[in-house]
């Protein structure tokens, strides 16, 4: 009589033929055993888990505090990994400080964001994907955000969805404030120890959290804050809000239909706090006859990058417009702008050729149905920013568009493109 492989919780039945098995080892024991601790996964971190977690993480990113790129990391790519699984294992790693830079905002200031090391990213690969295979189990089915096989497109048509298709038109709009910096650490961790005890696992996320930031020669430490532009960052913050406001929304707030009036306090219980003038009650009717209740605001809202307004279609019908967001299509320039600025000597077409993976990138996020205008003023205004500062180029010379136009022409910039398309008109409304 075989045994199930499945029946305890130490990996020591596990299959280790690959990393399928491992992954689906750790999913089936998450979803056989809801709600109960899990206290030995870290067998199925060997060198074979390392290299799937080297190959997922980005190689074209700066360097962390060591300066170490990824190619130089790569030189001796099965010894590295060897010994920094050892490390993992035993103990030894020391996770280094993540690196202070700052990124310009659209508003005009800059938000900050930590580079951690090449290896750092690897290792938070590595636990990242331990993690993914417990709490995807977990997970409800309205978090989008850091998630495979999920992604900010899917939220946006369930959001039309909801409100043309099923008339939900009542929208809570919130903005939390500084929330990856705000993550109390001795909270997170009480809802760790809910779910994943596995010592490997844990002490790898408490050096993370007690790493720290490195700016300016000086090293900040703190008791709150997922590491700033880490792999696993993404993972805990998700975990946090899967307790804090999932499962409690779901469980608790729905039933009773009251969540702006406890939201700030149960957020404010967890070290979170709501942004004052970022959060709104919406009245997003179609038609708001009589007029609204004071504490509500009218349409718009921003979602996503995208601003959702009630438009009409060429048939006269109501349906609500995703259009790309004001701040987010300022970001966009913006970065554009700075770059054609610092690359503005390349050869031409190289340029051309870094712009239209820009152009094409955008595409690919804001090209939903009903935003083509929107993509057009991109093209437009990118068009006019590569050629003024091609004319900056050098003092003398100047490039009226007479001179601009024959090289548009033979290095053309790619044209915008609906990439993503679904029914704007409402069947409720049709």
């Amino acid at each position: 009589m075989s045994r199930d492989p499945l029946a305890g919780n130490t990996g020591e039945d596990m299959d280790l033929a690959n990393l399928s098995t491992k992954r689906q080892w750790i999913a089936d024991l998450a979803r056989r055993k809801p709600g109960e601790v899990l206290f030995s996964l870290h067998h199925v971190i060997d060198l074979e888990w390392m290299q799937e977690a080297y190959a997922l993480t980005r190689k074209d990113g700066a360097t962390g505090i060591d300066g170490v790129t990824a190619e130089q990391y790569e030189a001796n790519l099965e010894a590295n990994l060897s010994d920094l699984l050892e490390r993992i294992k035993s103990g030894r790693y020391q996770a280094p400080p993540v690196r202070r830079t700052y990124i310009p905002k659209a508003d005009g200031t800059q938000r900050p964001l930590g580079i951690p090391t090449f290896e750092d990213k690897v290792a938070q690969r590595a636990i990242a994907m331990v993690l993914e295979a417990v709490y995807e189990q977990d997970f409800r089915s309205c978090s989008y955000g850091f998630r495979p096989e999920r992604s900010a497109h899917q939220a946006l048509r369930t959001l039309h969805s909801a409100i043309t298709r099923h008339g939900q038109y009542w929208v809570l709009d919130i903005d939390v404030r500084k929330y990856f910096d705000s993550i109390p650490h001795d909270k997170l961790r009480a809802f760790l120890d809910q779910r994943v005890t596995d010592g490997v696992i844990r002490r790898m996320i408490d050096k993370w959290l007690k790493a720290g930031v490195l700016e300016n020669g000086l090293l900040h430490l703190g008791t709150k804050g997922t590491p700033q532009g880490g792999v696993i960052s993404p993972m805990l913050s998700n975990i946090f809000l899967h307790h804090v406001l999932d499962e409690w929304f779901e469980d608790v707030v729905k039933p009773r239909m009251m969540v702006l009036e406890v939201l700030g306090k149960r957020l404010d219980r967890y070290g979170l706090t709501l942004h004052p003038d970022k959060t709104r009650f919406i009245d997003f009717r179609p038609e708001r006859q009589g007029g609204t209740h004071p504490d509500c605001k009218p349409p718009p809202f921003d979602f996503l990058g995208f601003t959702h307004v009630w438009a009409k279609s060429q048939n006269g019908k109501k349906v609500v417009r995703q259009r790309t967001a004001k701040s987010r299509l300022a970001r966009a320039l913006m970065a554009i702008n700075e770059w054609c600025r610092i690359n503005r000597h390349l050869p031409i077409p190289a340029q051309r050729d870094r712009l239209a993976a820009k152009l094409v990138g955008h595409y690919g996020y804001y090209g939903i149905t009903g935003n083509f205008m929107p993509l057009q003023q991109y093209f437009r205004q990118v068009t006019k920013i590569w050629r003024k500062w091609l004319e900056r180029r050098s003092r003398k010379k100047e490039l009226p568009w007479a001179k601009f136009l024959p090289i548009l022409a033979r290095h053309p910039l790619p044209r915008p493109k609906i990439m993503q398309r679904y029914t704007a008109v409402s069947e409720a409304l049709s």
